[in-house]
């Protein structure tokens, strides 16, 4: 199984070390990974050559010039970008627990798409973990006790590790919470719903409008919950100014049977 793991990012190179380092440190190393940025700075794209001289795996930075929120868009790109058959869509201020990856992987089953969460850095925390450069994909149980008992972060459960078993298949349905930071499905799935909608303008909503089309066209949900959670950094809240307009698409979406984005994967064939 050919994994891909495509890291969205917008002009934030020192959370995006912090999480590149994260995937540099993963106890299984069969991936490649792909830096989807949405129109950074040079800033960005010399960090990831830099990281691609080193990396143990193929690591490649795909581009598009800044016209505002298009993270739909640019992962469309990074997805044309590579021949992988499963799909492993983070953001580039999510850093990945060392399995993050091989969890993945084992989590991943024809029919499913599979869905994690994160744990929530404050404000404070964050800035001390990129200042300092903290190693947060290396933290032992005590370390992240430590952090939760001084607040540091929002929940200590998600670091809990269960197998996979048959309860992480109790909500096939579901789609409310499910985010493109920690979201993996096999290729074909993703070409059959035409990938990402870009219809969606600015931030937000783009990730659940691709998760109900794929419920639509019968691939269901799969927990990968107490499996593979990222340590989310703290920023400030996104522009949200087009969260109505957007809402509304998402309605259509879900007062329908659609399954292929009108504007979507098929454009970077």
């Amino acid at each position: 199984m050919k994994t891909a793991v495509i890291v969205t990012t917008y002009n934030r190179p020192d959370a995006l070390a912090l999480v590149l380092d994260g995937y540099l440190a993963q106890n299984s190393l069969d991936f490649e990974l792909i830096v989807a940025d949405d129109g950074s700075t040079d800033d960005t794209r010399r960090l990831v050559v830099d990281y691609a001289k080193r990396a143990p795996f193929p690591l490649k930075h795909v581009w598009h010039e800044d016209r505002g929120f298009r993270a739909a868009a640019i992962r469309n790109r990074a997805v044309a970008s590579t021949a992988a058959d499963y799909l492993l869509f983070t953001d580039g201020d999510c850093i990945p627990s060392r399995a993050f990856v091989a969890r993945h992987r084992v989590l991943a089953e024809p029919g499913w798409f599979v869905a994690g969460n994160r744990v929530l850095l404050s404000r404070a925390f964050t800035a001390r973990v990129i200042a300092e450069h903290l190693p947060l994909h290396a933290w032992t149980a005590g370390d992240w006790l430590a952090a939760w008992a001084r607040r540091d972060i929002n929940r200590l459960l998600p670091l809990i590790a269960l197998p996979d078993a048959g309860y992480r298949k109790l909500s096939p349905q579901r789609w409310a919470g499910v985010k493109t930071c920690n979201l993996a499905l096999w290729r074909a799935d993703f070409e059959r719903v035409n990938g990402l909608d870009e219809s969606y303008s600015g931030w937000g909503l783009e990730d659940s409008d691709l998760v109900i089309r794929l419920l639509h066209a019968g691939v269901k949900h799969k927990s990968a919950r107490f499996a593979a959670p990222l340590f989310h950094l703290w920023h400030p809240e996104n522009d949200r100014s087009s969260l109505v307009e957007n809402r509304q698409r998402l309605g259509q979406v879900l007062a329908s049977n659609r399954i292929a984005a009108p504007l979507g994967f098929d454009r970077y064939r």
